[in-house]
């Protein structure tokens, strides 16, 4: 019988049973391909990373994360969750952890700052690790009925609905308001005719609905479905507010330019998620897009197999 260890947290919330629950597993040596997605399947979170020694000693640790069906070459939650357990330990892999961690991913290498409550460690501070990558645009009637609202709700005045990413793909969709935003119910027969539809873009037709509060434009509220990914809705998705920030500093007039921008997702779901995002424009283009957020720890046990 085989036997690894494993830790939970809730990400981008400081309280228990908020944000998005992550499955670390902080040595993964000896897993293979298979077990790890089988251990991910048996979690059934949005994500499980698995963490290995660095292919380059001057990194940290090489992480794989994988949703309930497959790899997935970045992610944000799973970064500040998986830097947060990491953080937390006395060692990574013989070598004492810094505030500042380097993560090796399919994406690209990943900078990490931990960040701090006091001495202890409460959350992580990660640089998406791909430059803004913006897709083909996407019909509204198709997005309407992915999620069952009326075509007229989807707004087209800053944007129309596109795919866009910083390491993964993601299609996005402004609506016109927190009472649609909350009406969204997913169709999986619509997502599988949007993904059959850009199957150009290899995607799962990931999609990310939002809205942006009158009050204060620079906070957003939103929330993500992606069912043909067995992931119905997710409380707090960072790579995918990570590319709409991106995305939106890009369409400013502006050449140069510095946003703050705060994404409330998971509150239909009863997870509230705050994700804290910084983007960084330098001459007509993005240059850096941060994900912060706080993180809570859950559990931790072992798993035999």
């Amino acid at each position: 019988m085989n036997a690894v260890a494993y830790v939970t947290a809730d990400v981008f919330t400081s309280e228990c049973f908020a944000g998005n629950p992550l499955a670390v597993i902080p040595d993964a040596r000896g897993l293979s391909d298979e077990a790890m997605q089988k251990i991910a399947t048996e979690f059934n979170y949005s994500e499980v990373t698995f963490v290995l020694p660095p292919e380059n000693p001057d990194n940290t640790a090489r992480v794989r994360i994988f949703t309930p069906t497959k790899e997935i070459p970045f992610a944000g939650h799973p970064n500040v969750g998986t830097a947060f357990v990491l953080g937390r330990q006395t060692e990574i892999f013989g070598k004492t952890p810094g505030d500042r961690l380097l993560f090796e991913e399919k994406a690209g290498l990943v900078k990490v700052q931990l960040l701090r409550n006091g001495n202890e460690v409460s959350g992580a501070k990660i640089r998406a690790p791909g430059a803004l990558q913006v897709g083909s645009a996407i019909a509204g009637d198709l997005v309407a009925r992915c999620v069952q609202l009326d075509p007229a709700s989807i707004r087209h005045t800053t944007h129309a609905p596109t795919f866009a990413s910083v390491g993964l793909l993601f299609a996005f969709a402004e609506v016109d308001g927190l009472e649609t935003l909350g009406k969204a119910r997913p169709n999986a027969a619509a997502f599988a005719e949007a993904a059959a539809r850009h199957e150009d873009e290899k995607t799962d037709f990931s999609l990310f609905l939002y809205t942006r509060l009158a009050e204060n434009p620079q906070h957003i509220r939103a929330r993500m479905f992606a069912p043909l990914d067995n992931v119905l809705e997710d409380p707090a998705t960072g790579s995918a507010s990570a590319a709409l920030g991106a995305y939106l500093a890009s369409l400013l007039p502006e050449a140069d330019t510095e946003m703050q921008i705060t994404i409330e997702q998971g509150v239909e779901m009863g997870r509230r998620s705050l994700i804290n995002l910084g983007v960084r424009k330098s001459a007509g283009s993005v240059t850096d897009v941060f994900i912060s957020g706080d993180c809570v720890s859950v559990m931790r046990g072992e798993i035999t197999f």
